[in-house]
């Protein structure tokens, strides 16, 4: 326990020179109560079970001033509190095939109405960011806690060419990295400081409030290779949930002209999912899409914090002034 005004602790040196000065007076009252018993001018000396009741409310009056002393110097305890926060980074593959309509009315349309009702939901301990990925990787949106740029970064979002999954998992690291360093996002030049070697292996999980949700069909077609890329992110301890949108039968798209037939690659996606240690969901149709968004697990983190208990310790020696009041009217016939 630790105290934001621990000075105040100084007051409860009072209290024993208090019980001192207290125990003077009984003393003397006793002496004189005594001599006018024994001249016969007044009650006689009180018995010692009697003396030892009527010292009950003195000792929780004393208690009592020391508890709320205590109060003053206002303490703080530390508890594990479980909320659920975190960073969950939405990747989104803006490739041309996620232009297919076998999700109406286009997969990354659909994709993005789901993932707008996702942010909507979420607690205010969660901060989102969003990536897109195509050929390459960009954070167009830094995690934040104001779900309205969350969906407005959501809206811009627009077909591109090329799929590098690999990529968009770098580019969600990167960007998870940036947001618990808490320095802003940025171009790289040459004032940048030098690259760090690259981070020992973590246990999977331990950036759990992390997480990556891939939303694509999983369709890769560019270098780097997203199976290095998960186990990247498993030694960083960031679990990726992936997406899978689209059917396995597939779709045929006209792209420049060309007839080009695209679809879902849930193998590729199980096991990005599986060397992350998160989880695989398909979704062939808009409600299941939505479903998919609904059974996300974030996880509950038990997170220590010092609280104020400042609170407690008034009430209890508010109680225990209320208690020496009573056992006072019912020992001595008075309030002290």
């Amino acid at each position: 326990m630790s105290f934001i005004w621990p000075p105040m602790l100084a007051l409860l040196l009072l209290i024993p020179i208090g019980l001192l000065g207290y125990r003077a007076l009984d003393r003397r009252r006793r002496r004189r109560v005594a001599a006018a018993g024994g001249l016969g001018l007044g009650p006689r000396a009180v018995s010692g079970p009697r003396r030892r009741r009527e010292a009950i409310p003195a000792a929780l009056f004393l208690l009592a001033l020391g508890v709320l002393t205590v109060a003053m110097a206002r303490p703080q305890s530390v508890v594990d509190l479980p909320r659920e926060q975190g960073t969950v980074i939405l990747a989104f593959d803006v490739s041309r095939s996620m232009a297919a309509d076998d999700l109406k009315p286009t997969r990354l349309d659909a994709a993005k109405a789901a993932t707008t009702s996702f942010v909507d939901r979420q607690p205010p301990g969660v901060v989102i960011g969003v990536v897109a990925f195509s050929g390459a990787g960009l954070a167009v949106q830094a995690p934040t806690s104001d779900p309205a740029a969350v969906k407005a970064a959501i809206a811009r979002l627009t077909p591109e060419t090329g799929t590098s999954l690999g990529q968009g998992i770098l580019s969600s690291l990167d960007t998870i990295a940036r947001a618990e360093a808490g320095t802003p996002a940025g171009y790289y030049s040459n004032r940048s400081p030098e690259p760090t070697p690259a981070p020992t292996p973590v246990p999977a999980g331990t950036h759990a409030p992390a997480v990556i949700v891939l939303v694509t069909d999983g369709e890769n077609t560019q270098s780097p290779d997203p199976l290095d890329a998960a186990r990247t992110a498993a030694d960083q301890g960031v679990r990726i949930y992936t997406v899978g949108l689209g059917s396995t039968s597939g779709t045929t798209l006209n792209v420049d002209g060309f007839q080009v037939h695209t679809q879902l690659d849930e193998a590729a996606l199980r096991q990005i999912s599986d060397i992350s240690g998160g989880a695989y969901f398909s979704a062939d149709d808009a409600d299941g899409l939505r479903s998919v968004y609904d059974n996300l697990d974030l996880r509950l983190t038990i997170e220590p914090q010092k609280i104020e208990v400042t609170s407690l310790f008034a009430g209890a020696g508010m109680l225990l002034l209320v208690f020496g009041g009573l056992c006072s009217l019912v020992v001595l016939g008075r309030l002290p």
